[in-house]
């Protein structure tokens, strides 16, 4: 696996992975993350992440030169998360190609956030995730080192805020 630097040219590459999480949740029965439709059909979705892939810092993982999953940071948090009072390295989106379940694509991107946030010499990582239907991406986030902060919604959306420190 090698992770590179991305850019607004992987923004179909990241609808395509976010239809895909989507298609997977939907046949699995938990619509209340992103609902049953793909990202990709949603105007308002393919401008948000439009905007992730051009405002964010982007990371793609590839493996044979595949896009295995993309992962985007900032140096703040999205609208709907306070700011934290400290300079902070947030992820604003992680999301991994289904092909590539289990291959620890998430974790090797959640790594590079880590280094990029002590390489910039910010001592907190942050990234918020649903936090209903049975717990699991929390549960993830904190198998790979992040603490619940928080918990905030959105309309009728349960999400969770997590951090980690990072060694400077």
């Amino acid at each position: 696996m090698e992770i590179r630097e991305g850019g607004l040219g992987d923004a179909p590459a990241m609808l395509a992975m976010l239809d895909g999480a989507v298609a997977w949740l939907a046949a699995n029965g938990r619509t209340g993350q992103w609902g049953s439709e793909p990202w990709s059909l949603d105007p308002r979705r393919v401008e948000r992440i439009t905007g992730i892939a051009r405002d964010d810092e982007i990371w793609v993982a590839e493996v044979s030169g595949r896009p295995a999953g993309v992962m985007a940071v900032a140096p703040g948090p999205p609208h709907y998360v306070a700011p934290a009072e400290e300079p902070e390295l947030y992820i604003t989106l992680l999301v991994t190609d289904r092909a590539f379940a289990g291959h620890g694509v998430g974790g090797a991107l959640i790594a590079k956030a880590r280094e990029e946030a002590g390489a910039k010499g910010v001592g907190l990582l942050r990234v918020d995730c649903y936090g209903g239907d049975d717990g699991r991406l929390v549960e993830y986030y904190r198998g790979n080192g992040f603490e619940t902060d928080a918990a905030f919604t959105v309309g009728d959306w349960p999400g969770r805020v997590l951090s980690q420190r990072i060694a400077r």
